[in-house]
């Protein structure tokens, strides 16, 4: 009995062990960082880019679309979401994988302006202290507005101002709901999702959108299933 404790003492310990020697390197990653590049000078360097859009320039269920498919407790959290972490983590040690990172888009923000898209644990603790200082510098309207001019939105897009001319010729303003809320889920995979590459999948992607707008009380089944008619 003596020596099973031992054993599970000594697991214990070099887990621990482990896990500060990867926060250290993370925290190493997000300091080399942040020190080349102070979040004020990435700040003006994104609000420089060529059609750089306003988040008052879209339509307002953009907003809904984007934070209902990608972090529905966007709003809730300070950086990170522990739930959505929880179940990623449960789902890579099954398939033992890094699969799933359950990222907000705070965190998806800094992977995007900040870091590689290497899936490497050092990363992704990076990826969490650069989140944590964002969330404490800028408000969430401003970090979901630099979200969405770092997503790609294929066809060479690079900001929803370029998409939405580009796919439908019309300023974001002037987009249909049904437009709008196919252009919310082309981020995700854009190489699969732009409508110009396959619009049967484009469409079913918004279809999941709309449909995690309905399950987190953005839009009636009513209103979902215009939106996807194009009657709205």
């Amino acid at each position: 009995m003596k020596f099973w404790k031992r054993i599970l003492i000594f697991c214990v310990l070099a887990t621990l062990s482990v896990l500060t020697l990867v926060i250290g390197n993370g925290y190493t990653v997000y300091q080399t960082a942040i020190s080349q590049m102070p979040l004020n000078e990435k700040l003006a360097q994104i609000q420089a880019k060529d059609n750089y859009t306003k988040l008052e320039e879209m339509p307002p269920i953009y907003k809904d679309a984007i934070v209902s498919v990608e972090d529905h407790r966007f709003f809730d959290h300070k950086g990170i979401d522990v739930i959505a972490i929880g179940r990623a983590l449960f789902n890579d040690i099954r398939t033992l994988s890094l699969k799933e990172g359950g990222s907000t888009i705070t965190q998806q923000l800094a992977k995007n302006t900040y870091f590689t898209q290497e899936k490497k644990l050092e990363r992704k603790i990076a990826e969490v202290f650069m989140a944590f200082e964002m969330e404490k510098a800028w408000g969430k309207d401003l970090i979901l507005e630099l979200y969405l001019n770092t997503s790609y939105y294929g066809d060479g897009y690079d900001t929803p101002k370029e998409a939405a001319r580009g796919y439908f010729g019309k300023e974001p303003k002037e987009m249909t709901k049904n437009e709008t809320v196919l252009l919310a889920g082309v981020p995700n995979a854009p190489s699969v999702y732009a409508p110009t590459k396959n619009f049967r999948l484009a469409k079913e992607r918004q279809k999941q959108v709309l449909s995690k707008m309905v399950r987190y009380g953005k839009l009636t089944e009513a209103e979902a299933e215009r939106i996807a008619k194009g009657e709205e």
